[in-house]
């Protein structure tokens, strides 16, 4: 019961902070409270201070008024290390699934004079971050945290905390990122052979072309003068090297053009969804290696076969929201 009152206060408290990806710290979205060394602390000067007025000892006064002076200043200094802090968060770059995606946060500093001993944590992860930011200066922090599963994830709120300089308050802020994180299906460990090519709709071709065992095609030839690198047979040369040959070959390009490399959930012989969305993760990743047009089929849609950085992230971006 009282775990569920907490986490229905929790809720409550998150759904008052505006998400955004950019926070100023003010006086009203900054906390301070004593932690357990400051209680302790407020009880021994509270003994100390009875202990003089008892037994009437000055020294006494001028040790516990000195104490709780150091603690006041101490208490305006870590609520002053947070307050007019400026952090922002950058763009987060995609992850695969299993793999902890690392969110950078950039602390800015505008005052003259340095800050310390600031963390930063995924809410209740525990796991914390650490840095000091110089005077009119910046620090970067990377946070990571493990989603469960593929798809497009909010990023969770962050906790922002200082105990600086004496450790006996705890001054907090509790920010809620808008950015998104997208997770990638996480690529199967060791996937068969590429698929065999498909005749091309306007070839006129009534055969498939048929697909070697690491992903090239038939239509290899001697390289000539003038083939641009990306026609390059990269693996079979070095093949070629490893037999010490210095011959070099080239895709020909009359036999490319008749044929296309579809990935198709279809040929991943997998019944489970998540199993056959592995798979393809891994030959697109296999295809992009290897320097292959091809085009992606899945859940009733698909990409035009092309290859590059952006068609493999548009790809892989299919299959993480598919």
């Amino acid at each position: 019961m009282i775990a569920a009152l907490r986490h229905r206060i929790d809720g409550w408290f998150l759904s008052r902070r505006p998400p955004s990806d950019r926070l100023e710290l003010t006086q009203r979205n900054v906390y301070i409270l004593p932690t357990k060394a400051g209680w302790l602390l407020g009880l021994t000067l509270l003994v100390l201070l009875i202990a003089s007025i008892n037994y009437q000892l000055n020294l006494g006064y001028l040790l516990t008024f000195l104490l709780a002076g150091s603690v006041a200043v101490g208490m305006h200094v870590c609520h002053g290390t947070l307050r007019g802090l400026a952090m922002h968060l950058l763009p987060p770059e995609p992850q695969f699934a299993g793999a902890a995606a690392v969110l950078r946060v950039v602390l800015d500093n505008a005052r003259r004079s340095a800050r310390y001993g600031i963390g930063m944590a995924v809410r209740g992860s525990g796991a914390w971050a650490w840095c000091d930011v110089p005077a009119q200066g910046s620090s970067t922090l990377d946070i990571a945290f493990k989603p469960e599963h593929r798809g497009l994830h909010p990023v969770p709120p962050f906790t922002a905390e200082t105990r600086f300089p004496l450790g006996t308050f705890r001054v907090w802020t509790v920010w809620r990122p808008a950015a998104r994180v997208l997770v990638y299906p996480a690529p199967e460990a060791h996937p068969p052979p590429l698929p065999p090519g498909e005749p091309r709709s306007d070839a006129g071709q009534v055969g498939g072309a048929r697909a070697q065992h690491a992903g090239e095609y038939d239509g290899i030839r001697a390289y000539r003068r003038g083939d641009p690198l990306k026609m390059v047979a990269w693996k079979k040369v070095a093949r070629a090297e490893a037999t010490g040959s210095d011959d070099l070959f080239s895709r020909d390009t009359q036999q490319a053009q008749r044929q296309e490399l579809w990935l198709d959930a279809q040929h991943c012989g997998l019944p489970e969804h998540e199993a056959r969305l592995s798979r393809l993760c891994a030959w697109v990743l296999m295809a992009d290696k290897l320097g292959l047009d091809y085009g992606l089929r899945v859940a009733g849609r698909q990409v035009a076969p092309s290859q590059g950085e952006a068609h493999k992230r548009q790809c892989l971006e299919l299959l993480a929201t598919c």
